[in-house]
């Protein structure tokens, strides 16, 4: 596999109040935020148009679950499948099975820490 992550596809985290904390961010830092949280936009080396999202999430959240962390990274990747084999066979948890949607693939692992790591393979044309 010549890469398996190509950059960050997101930062997500638990907040007290989702919308308390993008109003925060949007008028102090300017972040263009929405219902999701705020994308940022950018061109990769071929300058195609991607995205990375930064997204505020309920205190009781359970999207982050088996991790007992407030926070949860999303790495971008150009395989997901082919990286998630490999990463089996190096005794890495998988979680769950991938999940397709317009925008991309999705899967889950654990780092060694017990931290829940979001894979997605994009699909940045989408967002076009």
């Amino acid at each position: 596999m010549k890469n398996r992550v190509t950059g960050i596809g997101g930062v997500f985290f638990k907040t007290e109040d989702t919308n308390a904390t993008k109003e925060w961010y949007k008028n102090h830092l300017g972040f263009n935020t929405d219902d999701w949280g705020c994308t940022f936009w950018w061109k990769d080396k071929d300058g195609n148009k991607c995205s990375t999202q930064w997204s505020p999430f309920p205190k009781d959240t359970n999207h982050f679950k088996p991790s007992k962390k407030d926070f949860m990274f999303n790495y971008r990747v150009e395989n997901l499948a082919e990286l998630l084999v490999a990463l089996k066979k190096e005794g890495v948890t998988i979680l769950g099975e991938i999940e397709e949607y317009d925008y991309g693939k999705f899967g889950w692992i654990l780092d060694n820490e017990g931290n829940k790591i979001e894979l997605w393979e994009p699909i940045d044309k989408a967002f076009l």
